[in-house]
């Protein structure tokens, strides 16, 4: 019997395995939090492992519903924490991850926070994972009208944050590193070249590390913030780590003088820099190396 139950489970492993990229996938862009997803696919196997495995015919779409659904489910608790966070809230920083996603950014990640878990669930499967209406439909328990409709009215409302022409990767990556080179020597000429007019920087700190309490917006208050720091760095020091993408965006990691690292990705549009997102909170830089 213990054999039997032994090769169940490695059978319910080897159909589960592959498919375990992307229901993580699936699951950080519902909830943008590596740990949380990661959270959800062991509970979506601890599931499956108890499903009738031959009577399900298509084993990703099953999976990618179970997924979803207990990430609705989520959504609920995370949206009061978020209430109660202190200063601005990122997402968990992605670091190098698969090209292949690199049109969900960070800002397009932030756009998602103010859906409605309905709706960020439909935009997502449809437009960002191809998922078909009727899947979409049964997935979040509407009709396909009631899903279409979903995913249109999420469709406008992020319209503004999917970037309107793809950056090449070099030349983002250059960028960064000039904003890296610029924003630890001081130099303030070269930085504001590289800042547009309406630029914002937002840090997250999660009351764990020191942060801006609120986002700086516009070029003049970015760059005294930038100045301050600067002084700050070339007194304590600060590490390149390496640079790379971040949650879509051209940045780099730092290693601070705390010992504590950092990500900084940079939003950039017509070549100058539009926003600058930093990540300070220790818990969400765990898997970051």
């Amino acid at each position: 019997m213990a054999a039997t139950r032994s090769g169940d489970a490695a059978g319910a492993a080897g159909l589960f395995d592959p498919l375990r990229p992307m229901l993580t996938r699936v699951a950080y862009r519902m909830l943008g939090s590596v740990a949380d997803a990661e959270d959800v696919v062991q509970d979506a196997f601890i599931r499956w492992l108890g499903t009738d495995r031959g009577a399900v015919r298509e084993p990703a779409a099953f999976l990618r519903r179970t997924v979803t659904r207990l990430c609705l489910d989520q959504l609920k608790s995370a949206r009061a924490q978020r209430e109660t966070y202190i200063g601005p809230w990122l997402p968990d920083p992605l670091v190098e991850e698969d090209e292949a996603d690199d049109d969900v950014t960070l800002p397009l990640m932030l756009a998602l926070e103010r859906l409605s878990p309905l709706e960020r669930a439909a935009f997502l499967l449809h437009d960002v994972f191809g998922v078909g209406f009727d899947e979409v439909a049964a997935t979040i328990d509407r009709d396909p009208a009631a899903a279409r409709q979903l995913a249109a009215r999420a469709r406008s409302h992020v319209r503004d944050a999917r970037p309107r022409y793809k950056l090449e990767k070099a030349r983002g990556l250059e960028i960064a590193r000039a904003f890296f080179e610029a924003s630890r020597s001081g130099d303030m000429e070269t930085l504001g070249a590289l800042l547009a007019a309406d630029v914002g920087m937002w840090a997250d700190g999660g009351g764990k590390r020191p942060a801006a309490a609120v986002p700086i917006l516009g070029r003049k208050l970015v760059l005294t913030v930038q100045r301050s720091i600067a002084v700050l760095l070339r007194k304590y020091g600060s590490t390149l780590v390496h640079t790379g993408i971040i949650n879509g965006l051209p940045g780099f990691v730092t290693r601070e003088a705390d010992g504590e690292l950092q990500t900084t990705a940079l939003a950039i549009e017509d070549g100058k820099i539009t926003g600058i997102y930093v990540m300070r909170n220790p818990d969400k830089l765990r898997h970051v190396h």
